[in-house]
């Protein structure tokens, strides 16, 4: 199948026209019309095949997590979604797989309201790039440079799912229900936009791992934190294997989480336990710098590292 017969067949329904689309899919650029009053939040991520998943990932669940691993970004930011583009380099044009594809992509782009406004195909190496705009209100976004001595450390859901699932495959061993967390992870595009109105300044999305993560907050924000290992939020499911070798690196540093790491100056914890959605106190924000971990008698623990490429 020809690229442009392609890109009519499977991805021009995503991309409707309206009041901020202009014009999308089909031209040389789209035009588009941001709100007034509102900047652009921008991101874009990368998913090559055997770096970021397996070749033989269910193509719904690859769609799903194309897009959801951008909308975690707007999410940190309490940025609300708007706009896509994608680039798709496929080995061949199988119908089935791209229809799986679309089919997770898709689902997970109306949820949010998110419209392909353009991108690209070529013919290589499995690969997908998302960029991804949002919207925010002009001066509210949350960054990581807002964090101050004195501030909680907060994380939503739990963590360490995907990373364990990870390594049970890996081990050869059934990760049973921990696999949708690496396969299909939910971005938090809700609790950003809470977190975004009851005034929360400083956050950051968990994909390389809350140490890593937290990490960038901390050198961002110019100071240090600490987290109580007892305190970190963990599943059943995660629990059931909390045996497993591997089981605490995997919630602090494993990465694919897709939860939200924030912090909040304590005056404003009366707001964050009136929403509705799970949030986990794990330290707080000090002088100096970067991330300690500490057991429940206070004493220093290793601090494994968290997810980067290029890394030795």
């Amino acid at each position: 199948m020809a690229e442009f017969a392609l890109i009519q067949r499977y991805f021009s329904d995503l991309s409707p026209l309206g009041q901020d689309v202009l014009l999308g899919v089909g031209d040389d650029c789209a035009l588009l019309q941001p709100p007034p009053g509102r900047q652009l939040a921008m991101t874009m991520d990368t998913l090559v095949a055997g770096r970021h998943f397996f070749p033989d990932v269910d193509p719904v669940s690859l769609g799903h997590k194309a897009l959801a691993v951008n909308l975690s970004d707007l999410a940190a930011m309490g940025a609300e979604p708007a706009w896509a583009l994608l680039s798709l380099t496929l080995p061949e044009a199988n119908d089935q797989w791209l229809q799986g594809f679309v089919r997770g992509f898709g689902s997970l782009a109306g949820r949010y309201g998110v419209k392909l406004v353009g991108g690209d195909t070529c013919q290589g190496p499995l690969s997908i790039s998302v960029h991804l705009t949002g919207f925010v209100d002009s001066g509210k976004a949350m960054l990581r440079a807002n964090a101050r001595p004195g501030d909680l450390v907060c994380v939503s859901g739990t963590l360490g799912d995907a990373a364990l699932a990870l390594r049970l495959l890996q081990a050869g061993e059934e990760p049973g229900e921990l696999r949708e967390r690496l396969d299909c992870p939910q971005p938090r595009v809700e609790e950003g936009l809470m977190l975004v109105r009851a005034g929360v300044r400083t956050c950051i999305d968990i994909s390389d791992g809350l140490v890593a993560d937290l990490g960038h907050i901390c050198e961002r924000s110019c100071c240090a934190a600490r987290i109580e290992a007892a305190k970190l939020p963990l599943s059943p499911a995660f629990r059931n294997h909390a045996g497993s070798e591997g089981a605490l690196h995997a919630a602090l540093a494993g990465g694919d989480d897709y939860e939200l790491c924030f912090t909040i100056p304590p005056p404003l914890q009366p707001q964050l336990d009136a929403l509705s959605f799970d949030i986990t106190f794990i330290g707080e924000i000090r002088p100096g710098q970067g991330v300690e971990l500490v057991d429940e008698a206070g004493n220093r623990m290793e601090l494994p590292r968290g997810w980067e490429h290029f890394s030795s």
